[in-house]
């Protein structure tokens, strides 16, 4: 594939964080989330900017000096709002989080390849790419597990007619050319996604859930030698409960494979056999995967653990906190990074999961709202929320990707996990 100008060459190293420009006179009082909403236009039209010009291509309408947002509008129509970056790579940042933004999945996708990826430099770039169909939900999160070491393939989404315009922009930058821990592959094609033409492609067929996610695990055994340490089975009839299985498969290599809620699929139950030695975790409450498929599973393997929450976000900070020897988040304490994004789209997860396996390494929660933390989320951070006694320089940090536009977690919903994410000072120190 011809190399192309990195998309992001522009940009300084690393997630980029927004500055004002200079103003005649201060702005008194506290950040509003107005003043947040006008940096991240700010960020958006720099980023924009650099995006088309690096790589020759203009959005813009002739005389133009703005370049209109993906998908032509902005999050919520306009009125202040930080809008949606072209690529999704990192728009507005606060000090304790950063924003990839989107209107759709494969912005998103995009944006977090390029922030795990910069490709300024032939060392910033992965062997290769997992490319999968907008649509296919269950085979993206299954597929995260070649994030993990030592492929560290991101992901990417493509559509039915080729390749969306973030997609092609962020491949020009990546550039996969293959490499020993790939197979010699450049692409992975999962279920119904289309690599470049000539382009060396390994592929995964379409069809169920259960039956691409136990190819995709064998496709892992193949890349990564040593078998699994351990199993998640996730929900396929609930995408929302079977979310954060991308953020963890992206940080252990631990293969994600499906069940309904009372059916143990003939797929899952053979890549189970391949490793019966293999711990299995289920994620998700009976009402997502039963009793009943639980004990089929017990008569595959030796050792059967559910992690639970009752609904999606208790779900995802379930996991979070969750603990058994190896697996598991075990993140209670401050110190950490944390990705955060909408419960309603169940493709962000897998398209973020490589943020989750790289960075600050942190667990993806979930919100059910745009406007509104809740309540038990906003316990959990404050659980965790770090802080110093005497000096700050040798505190734990958090830090927490946001991951969307305005309509999915707006700016208000983001400085308030800002806040419950800054460094306190506790006790009497000085």
């Amino acid at each position: 594939m011809k190399r192309a100008r990195p998309i992001n060459a522009d940009l300084p190293e690393g997630p980029p964080r927004a500055e004002p420009e200079p103003r005649p006179q201060p702005v008194p009082g506290p950040l509003t989330p107005w003043l947040l909403a006008a940096l991240a236009l700010l960020a958006v039209g720099l980023i924009v900017a650099a995006v088309l010009g690096g790589t020759g291509g203009s959005k813009e309408t002739p005389g133009s000096t703005a370049p209109a947002p993906a998908g032509g509008a902005a999050a919520d129509g306009g009125e202040g709002s930080p809008g949606t970056e072209a690529t999704g790579f990192p728009g507005l940042a606060t000090n304790n989080t950063t924003r990839i933004g989107g209107s759709d999945p494969a912005s998103i996708a995009a944006g977090a390849a390029l922030a795990v990826f910069p490709s300024t430099a032939p060392s910033q770039r992965p062997a290769a790419v997992t490319l999968v169909a907008e649509g296919d939900w269950a085979g993206a999160i299954a597929a995260a597990v070649l994030m993990a070491e030592p492929v560290r393939a991101p992901l990417l989404l493509a559509g039915d007619e080729g390749l969306p315009a973030p997609t092609a922009d962020a491949l020009a930058a990546l550039d996969p050319a293959g490499g020993k821990a790939t197979g010699g592959a450049a692409f992975f094609a999962i279920g119904g996604a289309s690599p470049p033409d000539g382009a060396n492609a390994t592929r995964v067929a379409a069809g169920s859930a259960a039956t691409e996610a136990a190819a995709i695990a064998g496709l892992r055994d193949r890349l990564s030698g040593p078998p699994p340490d351990r199993i998640v089975v996730a929900p396929s009839a609930r995408p929302q409960i079977a979310m954060p299985a991308a953020a963890w498969a992206a940080r252990s290599g631990d293969p994600v494979l499906f069940a309904g809620v009372d059916e143990l699929p003939a797929p899952t139950a053979t890549a189970l056999r391949r490793h019966p030695d293999a711990p299995v975790y289920v994620l998700g409450p009976a009402s997502a995967i039963s009793a009943k498929v639980l004990r089929a599973i017990g008569r595959i393997s030796p050792q059967v653990s559910r992690v639970a929450g009752a609904d999606p976000v208790a779900n995802a900070i379930a996991f979070a906190r969750y603990r058994d020897g190896g697996f598991g988040w075990n993140v209670n304490d401050p110190g950490h990074g944390f990705v955060l994004a909408r419960d309603r789209d169940p493709l962000d997860a897998a398209a973020v999961a490589a943020l989750s396996g790289s960075g600050t390494w942190g667990p993806l929660l979930l919100t059910d709202s745009a406007t509104k933390l809740p309540a038990e989320l906003r316990s959990y951070f404050l659980d965790v929320k770090p802080g110093y006694t005497n000096n700050p320089t040798r505190a734990f940090y958090n830090h927490v990707w946001v991951i969307g536009d305005q309509e999915a977690i707006d700016v208000n919903q983001q400085a308030e996990v800002n806040e419950l994410a800054e460094l306190a000072k506790i006790g009497g120190g000085e």
